[in-house]
């Protein structure tokens, strides 16, 4: 049996080489993959940035590049800005930090609200723990107001303000931000330069000031970069009820169900929470809020849209 399947076998060796042979030599082309446009300038915090130079064109197409193909981060992303925007941007305007500054927090935790890192900076703006205390919030075993969008958002206005009151730009304020203020204020002092675009950094330093201007770029118009939404895929602000918490809190649970909800939802929508009690010895006035019952469902939850081009199908 053996010897009548040998030349069989051979034969179908041979028709399967031929076609491979063929195959290879003219090959079905595979979906293009179009590399994002960098522009001549862009602006950013009100200034404008010169793309001409060689390294500063590099730089932002790498991000660009990057940020435009990691599909999955950048699309969350733009969906969750829908919901957290309208409430971060106010904020910012009171601070008066330009609203540019955002994308900052995109870049830092896409917009996460459990975000933490694994070198323990959490919350939207990745405060680390004594950075956090430093700038007004309250990191215990049983509170973390880095998680709370408004208090972190109100400790990171405070912190850019003075970074940008020491260097006098905002793109050295935001690379102070990833790198310390002393590191860039000796980098600045040492190697003679005015801004941290021309600074020699680490490279995750070099890289945050480009990727910031690669997320704005993403996040005013996603259709050119392949990002299409419709306005139900956004994540929709949600309308609240609240409540002032200003004694200890026993069991979050309990808490959680004489106010008629669960404490799976109370922990969602409010992730300073970090234990199932609240130590309260000082009678801090905390804010807890509860989702409306009509925004926890689709069926009844009112279709926002943040920015308009956001929304492309």
């Amino acid at each position: 049996m053996t010897r009548k399947l040998l030349p069989l076998v051979l034969i179908c060796a041979a028709s399967f080489g031929a076609s491979f042979t063929a195959f290879a030599s003219s090959p079905t082309p595979l979906a293009a993959v179009r590399n994002p446009k960098v522009p001549q300038k862009v602006t950013f915090a009100d200034a404008t940035v010169d793309l001409d130079r060689i390294d500063m064109f590099e730089r932002l197409d790498r991000e660009l590049t990057s940020m435009a193909y990691t599909h999955g981060n950048t699309l969350l992303t733009i969906k969750r800005a829908n919901r957290y925007f309208p409430e971060m941007a106010p904020i910012l305007k009171e601070e008066g930090v330009p609203l540019d500054l955002l994308y900052l927090a995109c870049i830092e935790s896409t917009l996460n609200n459990r975000a933490l890192s694994p070198a323990k900076a959490a919350g939207f703006w990745q405060f680390m723990p004594s950075t956090a205390k430093e700038y007004g919030l309250e990191v215990s075993d049983t509170v973390d107001e880095r998680y709370d969008v408004a208090k972190s958002t109100r400790a990171a206005c405070r912190y850019l303000k003075s970074a940008y009151k020491k260097y006098g730009n905002w793109e050295s304020a935001a690379a102070s931000y990833n790198g310390g203020q002393g590191r860039i204020s000796s980098e600045l002092a040492s190697q003679k330069a005015q801004t941290a675009y021309d600074l020699w950094l680490v490279d995750e330093t070099s890289r945050y000031m480009f990727r910031l201007l690669a997320m704005k770029m993403i996040m005013e118009d996603p259709a050119a970069y392949g990002f299409i939404l419709s306005a139900d895929q956004l994540y929709q602000p949600l309308e609240y009820d609240t409540y002032q918490v200003n004694t200890s809190v026993s069991d979050w649970p309990t808490w959680a169900k004489e106010h008629g909800t669960n404490y799976l939802t109370l922990r969602e929508h409010n992730p300073w929470i970090r234990a199932k009690s609240l130590t309260n010895k000082s009678g801090k006035t905390y804010t807890v809020r509860i989702p409306t019952e009509k925004s926890m469902k689709r069926s009844t939850l009112k279709t926002k849209t943040y920015n308009k081009k956001w929304v492309n199908k």
